[in-house]
């Protein structure tokens, strides 16, 4: 159980949070809770000691439930450590995930080619589209029984759902970004 100091803590912290999000002033969410703007201020300061009925006018304004008021912010923003990133070995491919959470349907991709590197590609869920996308060295892909040369800064956009392959053409190593999207 929080001690006082946190929840005090955290509900200057929420408080602040939550306003700025809205992009009110302290007088303005004074004015929407009916509480005083030093009231508001001293909440946001840490230093207050609020009655419940003080608290609920507040939630009620911001719209969100007490505990919501209480509990610790939420993080705006998370780093992730490259060491997280799920990363995997394809031959001489390596094939990182850039999305730490999943999105049903979506993944993106890095993938790093050695020098004459070639990645036999995984048929994704039917109907979806795959965006490739060069961006250092030069790779070839067959899909939709074409060719495609790629240079840095290309693009090629084909049918996820069916076989594709690519392969580093230039004896340099190469790096592409692949979007599968539904």
């Amino acid at each position: 159980m929080p001690g006082l100091d946190e929840v005090s803590s955290n509900l200057a912290r929420s408080l602040r949070q939550l306003r700025e999000l809205r992009g009110w002033t302290q007088q303005q969410l004074s004015k929407l809770s009916g509480v005083p703007r030093p009231t508001v201020a001293n909440l946001e300061s840490g230093s207050a000691n609020p009655t419940l009925s003080v608290l609920t006018r507040i939630a009620s304004a911001l719209q969100v439930t007490l505990d919501e008021l209480i509990s610790p912010p939420r993080a705006s923003a998370r780093r992730y450590p490259a060491a997280e990133l799920p990363c995997t070995r394809r031959g001489a491919v390596e094939v990182r995930q850039l999305l730490p959470d999943a999105i049903p349907g979506v993944t993106v991709e890095r993938m790093s080619f050695a020098p004459c590197s070639r990645l036999v590609g995984v048929p994704h869920t039917a109907g979806t589209r795959e965006y490739l996308m060069c961006e250092r060295g030069q790779l070839q892909l067959v899909a939709s029984g074409e060719t495609y040369l790629l240079q840095p800064g290309d693009v090629v956009v084909f049918r996820g759902d069916q076989r594709h392959s690519y392969q580093e053409t230039d004896d340099a190593p190469a790096v592409a970004y692949s979007f599968v999207l539904p």
